[in-house]
């Protein structure tokens, strides 16, 4: 069990940066506007899913305190 603690501190560390480092993603969809027989008209929205600093934060504190805790339990 403790040579899994390592990769999993390692992984979350990573993934709290990632995280605290980007305020969320951006991605587009095409909407359907109107559809007039055989003619359609689509729009292009941009959409955000934004990234809690929190779970960053709370990502990067737990994989730091795994590495400290597997470091002292040896």
């Amino acid at each position: 069990m403790q040579k899994f603690i390592n990769p999993i501190g390692i992984i979350l560390i990573i993934a709290g940066v990632v995280l605290l480092s980007y305020t969320g993603m951006t991605y587009q969809t095409q909407e359907k506007v109107a559809q007039v027989g055989s003619l359609k008209i689509t729009a292009e929205t941009n959409k955000t899913i934004p990234f809690s600093p929190i779970a960053g934060g709370l990502c990067l504190v737990v994989g730091i305190g795994l590495l400290v805790f597997n470091r002292i339990k040896r």
